[in-house]
């Protein structure tokens, strides 16, 4: 989902119906489950048989972003623009992708979650507009990133980036990216199996570690 163009398989669909109260949500992402709404269908719940991780200690980043990275006038803050980040993932077009799946009860949805402090959000500024941003869910240890945008190039890679360096800081190890984007492979993301997944969900949200203090929005 992460990086909105992929194909599933029905496998990888473990309920059907339901709805995206924040309650819900949370109880899905603490089982390794993911809400993905189809045009025409009942809420629909997944969770792949083959699950896209990022393991910090296996990103490697191209020349040019590194070059970009050294030069680059941009700042990320986080949770500052929670309610835009979201949209703009919604609306910006994307190749080969009709619509999106990010829709108006997903929206809200996810709201509710930020505004219980179970979702967050990363922004990427160049001065005071925003350029990029991702988003995503913490599942009391874990973090699922969700999507992300960008007005500027670089500008997306830069907030997941931050985000992966804030998980660092308070212990997380890798990141939930559910499906696998050539651009994220290229940063070094690859597939586990669903068992193998779960198990890495339960250690990492097993020490109930706090990956978002409460806190205003900040830069970082």
């Amino acid at each position: 989902m992460y990086g909105d163009s992929v194909t599933t398989e029905a496998d990888d669909i473990v309920a059907v119906g339901g709805n995206l109260e924040p309650d819900t949500i949370l109880k899905a992402y603490r089982n390794g489950v993911f809400p993905w709404p189809a045009e025409d269908l009942p809420l629909l719940w997944f969770c792949p048989r083959e699950r896209a991780i990022l393991q910090f200690d296996r990103i490697h980043l191209s020349r040019s972003l590194l070059k970009a990275l050294e030069r680059s006038p941009f700042r990320c803050t986080i949770d500052r623009e929670f309610s835009r980040v979201i949209r703009e993932c919604a609306e910006i077009p994307r190749k080969d992708q009709d619509g999106t799946w990010i829709t108006p009860n997903m929206i809200r949805g996810y709201e509710k979650l930020h505004a219980l402090g179970a979702a967050h959000s990363i922004e990427t500024w160049r001065g005071d507009r925003l350029i990029g941003g991702t988003y995503g869910v913490d599942s009391g240890g874990a973090f699922a990133a969700e999507s992300m945008f960008h007005r500027e190039p670089y500008a997306s890679q830069f907030a997941l980036l931050h985000l992966v360096e804030h998980l660092k800081r308070r212990g997380l190890k890798w990141l939930d990216i559910q499906m696998l984007t050539p651009h994220l492979v290229r940063m070094g993301a690859h597939t586990v199996p669903r068992p193998t997944f779960l198990k890495l969900l339960e250690e990492a949200i097993k020490p109930k570690r706090n990956l978002f203090p409460k806190a205003p929005p900040h830069d970082e």
